[in-house]
């Protein structure tokens, strides 16, 4: 049969028109793949978003769970369920179990300390006591659960200077542990006469992976106490944190543990024994204060490192942190900024009076200074010495970190304003916190050129709450003045401005 050219070009045309079965399936395999490979994508995109802290990460997880539709991307997500995970939720109290140690003998009087810093609606945790005390129906709320000690006869205690309590005080975390409590990632250990910030607690932890080994803590104050026991070993006074894995791992070996060790001093020695034969080393946070000095806390509170401030401890020892009160009052007057920016208390700042020459140290929330001519701030961001060391001597050595001698010239001693007053003007959503004279007498100083701080009565600090201080790179606020009268003084403390610096 002959073709013509007509019927040629129509079978062509045809065949263009009608491909064959395979061609027909080759778009909509290709719009598979396109959506397949787009869900992917979008999945592995709100996966990193949801993680990182600055993405706004559960807000992304939602927003594109609502806009995904369609029957190829539904099928490939339900397949795909792991991929598509909401961030994980960030530690709160509600996770954290406290291990307190506590003595019968001076629960009476220490118990309130604990009282300060306790929310029983909102925390765990166990005071762990050596011996019965009576308990009274209204502490309920106001103190953690009371429980007594396990033995600990059957453990070897040969120190000569020491007392055999510190066995029963090392296996606080494992006592707890056995107790079985639910959703916990880090058990917190501290003293009866250990005050902790709690917020700031939480900031420090959320900084780590509670399934992973940690044990986080920080050293004594004093060098030849460290020297003694270890530069790698959390002071238990000042408080340290064991993640949840690390405690159920500490709490299968420490029995057999301590029976190695029986010619070590303290409780917290043979913790940090046991985290050697585990292998996991301590990961120091400055905030945790173990306070292994005598005297006046001053040189320490108003030059504190850059990290939030965690934990004071030795409350008994120290004087108290404000004149003119009692230890108890003093904390309750520390807690009155506390509930305003936790994140900010006692963090430094330094500024200039230029026209007066006068340097100014702003400690928030708790003291501010002013000095007679120009302190570097590298002078100014180290202690000064107001404070003696554990054994009791004026020795600048004696320290784990650089210190400067009290001004012994008449006209470098401070004027020293203490916290009176704070509060939160809803309106501007900034604290408002006023800082009243030490009405000590003052030598005379002949410095005649230079003006005297002597006529300041008051000053006052303005700052903004800032919530997420902690979340960035550490960094000093910056101080500005305001105002400079005859008789006071208007400071604003905030996040540094871009160029900004301390310079006169």
């Amino acid at each position: 049969m002959k073709i013509t050219m007509k019927d040629s070009e129509r079978m062509i045309w045809d065949q263009i028109k009608s491909p064959p079965g395979n061609a027909r399936a080759l778009p909509k395999l290709m719009l598979c793949l396109v959506l397949i490979v787009s869900a992917t994508c979008v999945v592995f995109t709100v996966k990193f978003a949801a993680n990182s802290p600055s993405c706004g990460g559960e807000k992304l997880y939602n927003s594109v769970q609502r806009s995904l539709s369609g029957q190829d991307v539904s099928r490939f997500l339900s397949q795909n369920k792991t991929l598509l995970v909401k961030p994980p939720e960030k530690t709160e109290l509600k996770h954290i179990v406290f291990g307190i140690a506590a003595s019968a003998k001076l629960w009476e009087k220490r118990k309130n300390y604990i009282k300060l810093w306790w929310r029983g609606e909102k925390m765990r945790g166990i005071v762990w006591l050596d011996s019965h005390v009576d308990s009274k129906k209204d502490e309920a709320l106001s103190l953690p659960e009371v429980r007594i000690s396990g033995k600990t006869d059957q453990f070897a205690y040969k120190h000569p200077k020491g007392h055999r309590s510190a066995i029963r005080i090392s296996r606080i975390v494992s006592e707890t542990l056995k107790l079985g409590m639910q959703n916990v990632r880090w058990f917190v250990m501290g003293d009866d006469d250990t005050f902790f910030l709690t917020e700031n607690l939480v900031r420090v932890l959320n900084k780590y992976d509670h399934n992973q080994y940690y044990y986080i803590g920080s050293l004594s104050e004093s060098h030849l106490q460290n020297i003694y026991f270890s530069y790698g070993m959390a002071y238990g006074g000042g408080g340290f944190a064991i993640s949840y894995p690390l405690a159920k791992a500490l709490e299968k070996m420490q029995d057999k543990c301590i029976q190695r060790y029986p010619n070590l001093y303290g409780s917290d020695e043979r913790i940090q024994a046991c985290m050697a034969e585990l292998g996991v080393p301590l990961t120091k946070e400055l905030g945790f204060h173990q306070y292994d000095v005598y005297g006046n806390l001053f040189g320490l509170l108003a030059a504190h490192p850059v990290t939030p401030l965690v934990s004071l401890h030795h409350l008994d020892v120290v004087e108290p942190i404000f004149p003119n009160a009692t230890r108890v009052e003093a904390l309750q007057r520390l807690m009155i900024p506390m509930k305003l920016d936790s994140a900010g208390l006692i963090q430094q700042s330094i500024c200039y009076e230029t026209k007066k020459t006068w340097t100014i140290s702003v400690s928030w929330g708790f003291a501010v200074q002013i000095f007679r001519g120009v302190l570097s701030p590298r002078e100014v961001e180290m202690p000064s010495r107001t404070f003696l060391n554990w054994y009791k001597r004026a020795d600048y050595t004696g320290y784990a970190f650089n210190t400067r001698p009290v001004a012994r010239i008449p006209c470098q001693k401070p004027f020293v304003f203490y916290l009176s007053m704070a509060r939160l003007n809803s309106t501007t959503n900034e604290t408002v916190s006023v800082y009243n004279r030490h009405q000590v007498p003052h030598p005379d100083c002949k410095w005649r050129k230079m003006v005297s701080p002597a006529n300041i009565d008051k000053i006052v600090v303005y700052k903004r709450p800032d919530l997420h201080l902690w979340d960035r790179s550490p960094r000093r606020n910056c101080c500005r003045i305001l105002e400079s009268k005859r008789k006071s003084l208007v400071l604003d403390v905030g996040v540094c401005r871009e160029g900004e610096i301390a310079e006169i």
